[in-house]
């Protein structure tokens, strides 16, 4: 059940699909926007020349700042190179201002799922990140997945990113899916998500249970038979949906693991491709269809990619 105090949370339903929205004016006017420009995109040598990328956005953006910081963490491969570079700067200590104000969420999550699960994002990050990272952060929330009032936990975690200010840089991927459709987060095509959804739960599907534990796989997480056989039992999916990402400040997206997934190319070509309309119930439809569009509407997004990406281009 949703908290008394978010009673401005609205539950809509589309098929199995459970999302909690909130009427946003702010979010209503980027989704409507008219100047969308193409999807532009860096192309850079290696993945640890993106991490080091992506870990300059984080710097920049606490410098910007007075205060706390705000960040969702990206889940799989995408920022593994980020991670490691944080894990490594651990010792000097060079870090730690960041850190200090630091406050780090989760974007999406299966469930039901133990915490300890080792394929669990909490799990690979706190490998990636080491403890001296989650040790160090102003706050760590992850989305809860072996709860029995998901959406109750989901509204409190939504509560805690208001309380906060809102995102203040958003990690973001990109994910295949058939016919080179995408998701952002686990928004699934055709799973009814619109601009004023704040966060989603959606029934689990086989491709994306094989895509999580194939890019956990590939990123050097071991992996024992009985966290597999809980994992591929995961009923639903817990994910930030469009009006989360519309309202973040800065959106960082990398794409680096087309060798190991090569079903990306197809997927970031589409997006590439795709004009947006102007018509209004038309874009809806376009979203609705191909998630990865939702970031095309966002006016402070960085995409970094490495060259195999852009082979069948």
């Amino acid at each position: 059940m949703i908290p008394a105090e978010s009673k401005n949370m609205i539950r809509r339903t589309v098929g199995e699909n459970v999302w909690l929205s909130r009427e946003n004016a702010e979010i209503e006017t980027i989704f409507a926007r008219r100047d969308v420009s193409g999807y532009k995109f860096e192309v850079l040598e290696t993945e640890e020349l993106v991490g080091h990328a992506m870990l300059e956005e984080l710097k920049a953006v606490a410098d910007a700042k007075t205060g706390d910081v705000t960040m969702i963490l990206l889940g799989g491969r995408g920022a593994q190179a980020m991670y490691r570079q944080i894990n490594a700067a651990m010792p000097t200590g060079e870090l730690d201002d960041l850190l200090s104000r630091l406050h780090v969420f989760t974007q999406d999550a299966l469930a039901p799922l133990r915490m300890n699960n080792s394929l669990s994002f909490v799990r690979d990050f706190e490998r990636l990140l080491g403890d001296e990272f989650f040790s160090r952060v102003k706050s760590f929330t992850p989305m809860q997945t072996d709860t029995e009032d998901i959406e109750g936990e989901l509204a409190k975690y939504l509560e805690k990113l208001d309380r906060l200010g809102g995102i203040d840089i958003f990690f973001l991927g990109l994910g295949p899916e058939a016919e080179a459709a995408s998701h952002l987060c686990y928004i699934k095509p055709n799973s009814g998500a619109v601009f004023s959804d704040v966060v989603g739960i959606i029934p689990i599907s086989l491709s994306i249970l094989e895509h999580h534990i194939g890019k956990f796989k590939a990123g050097g997480s071991e992996i024992g038979v009985a966290d597999e056989t809980e994992c591929r039992a995961a009923k639903q999916i817990l994910t930030l949906a469009p009006a989360a990402i519309l309202g973040a400040k800065r959106i960082v997206q990398s794409i680096v693991d087309a060798e190991t997934a090569p079903a990306k190319r197809a997927s970031f070509r589409r997006v590439l491709n795709t004009e947006i309309s102007d018509d209004l119930e038309t874009r809806a439809a376009q979203m609705n269809d191909n998630p990865g569009l939702w970031l095309r509407l966002h006016p402070n997004v960085r995409t970094l990619v490495l060259p195999d990406l852009l082979e069948e281009i």
